[in-house]
């Protein structure tokens, strides 16, 4: 039996920035859904949605504005007053709209200060009446011709309302979305796509990815690493700042490189490799680069929680780490993934698991990819052969959302004082 998922996917502007997050829900008579077969299959599903939302809203709508589909049940129920109106857009289909009931509640929504969204926008009567009281409309790219989705862009651009196109699975439709006119994107496509970084292979001689290389070996020698780190005044402040942010919750602060290694300890500064490389001093991150390094810790948090479930597996909790971290090393460097891997000492389960998908890792790999794409009977599957309870998947995911979203708050906010020079540093 299928389980219950609730994924974030990604909404994205013709630039490929997010524009938001799609609460996606999957589960016993799909409570986002307008399909449940009897108004009692409906109320059960919306009080189960209904109780996931009030202990999980802080962590489902952090930081991005959400598009969420309510039913009429869940309208009756308040739900969308759970969420800040400057975080929710309320996503309604054709069950609300031909339901007086409904209308007359979305249209208090509206008067509150929320945004509404119509999924499916179709030029009938009904739709048209709505127009007044909505801010996105959605266009499936799958089910709707070109001059359809054209003209429904006009539309929506004469009345100052933004269109996104759904359902994007594969390059043309994405190609031919933006050509006609799109202002935002979505589906498992888009979901996938992240913006290249495009460093050359010669990256790959640079201090950073030698960092990389020394801490990642079995036995790291100590001092070749606070060489490195100290030689390095990105590097120096990313440490000194990731180790002193509320996260670590140290009761002294840390103040010279060998202070904070050794408060962090080489198998931690192993798991946070990637975000030192971005927690630069004087540059702000380009949204590309702040969404591929989240995208490496969400992985890398998620691979490393389900390993407590996952039965038989050949590698550690922190090596489930580094493979969900490094997946992406391909999007930070502009080589083949087997050319970077050769260069990295990682177990070759993980390599198999990166490069080929084999084996028990390649299936958590895998996993973790069909729960970001929304795939739900491949996310029931994998499951099961891995013998992860279909039940934990979403509490886990949040948890590690919920993860990566106060320590990116943490890592991105000012310094709190000026940093003390670092023993080794170039001074002057």
């Amino acid at each position: 039996m299928s389980g219950k998922y609730i994924v974030r996917q990604p909404i994205r502007d013709t630039d490929g920035n997010t524009l938001g997050h799609e609460i996606l829900y999957h589960g016993a008579n799909q409570a986002f859904s307008s399909d449940s077969s009897s108004s009692s299959a409906e109320f059960a599903a919306a009080n189960t949605i209904y109780s996931f939302l009030t202990d999980n809203s802080p962590k489902v709508l952090k930081g991005t504005l959400n598009f969420m589909t309510f039913t009429t049940m869940l309208l009756m129920k308040k739900t969308p007053r759970l969420f800040d109106k400057n975080d929710l857009v309320i996503q309604i289909d054709d069950a609300v709209i031909i339901h007086p009931l409904s209308m007359h509640l979305v249209q208090q929504y509206v008067k509150e200060g929320y945004r509404i969204a119509v999924n499916d926008f179709q030029f009938t009567p009904r739709y048209l009446a709505l127009l007044d009281d909505i801010h996105f409309i959605k266009i499936n790219a799958k089910t709707s011709s070109e001059i359809t989705i054209r003209n429904t862009v006009e539309v929506a651009h004469s009345m100052n309302i933004k269109c996104i196109v759904t359902s994007i699975d594969d390059a043309n439709l994405y190609q031919r979305a933006i050509a006609l006119g799109a202002d935002g994107l979505e589906g498992p496509y888009v979901a996938g796509k992240l913006t290249t970084r495009a460093h050359s292979s010669a990256y790959i001689q640079s201090n950073f990815f030698q960092l990389m290389v020394a801490v990642t070996r079995d036995e790291p020698n100590v001092e070749e690493v606070e060489r490195m780190i100290a030689a390095d005044a990105s590097l120096s402040y990313g440490l000194l700042k990731m180790v002193n942010s509320a996260y670590f919750a140290l009761r002294h602060r840390a103040t010279t490189i060998t202070q904070a290694i050794m408060t962090l300890g080489l198998g931690q500064l192993k798991q946070w490799i990637y975000l030192l490389s971005a927690s630069n001093a004087e540059n702000e991150m380009d949204p590309g680069s702040e969404e591929f390094l989240k995208r490496s810790f969400m992985r890398a948090n998620f691979c490393s929680e389900l390993m407590n479930h996952a039965k038989n597996m050949p590698i550690s909790k922190s090596e489930a780490y580094l493979m969900g971290m490094f997946s992406t090393l391909n999007y930070l460097i502009e080589a083949p993934m087997e050319e970077i891997l050769a260069e990295v000492p990682v177990a070759d389960e993980i390599k198999a698991a990166l490069l080929t998908h084999e084996g028990r890792c390649g299936m958590l790999y895998d996993l973790v990819l069909s729960y970001e794409s929304a795939d739900w009977e491949r996310i029931t599957q994998l499951a099961e052969e891995l013998g992860i309870p279909d039940n934990m998947m979403t509490s886990i995911y949040f948890i590690c959302m919920e993860n990566v979203n106060i320590l990116w708050e943490q890592l991105t906010n000012p310094y709190p004082q000026q940093l003390p020079p670092t023993e080794g540093a170039p001074q002057g």
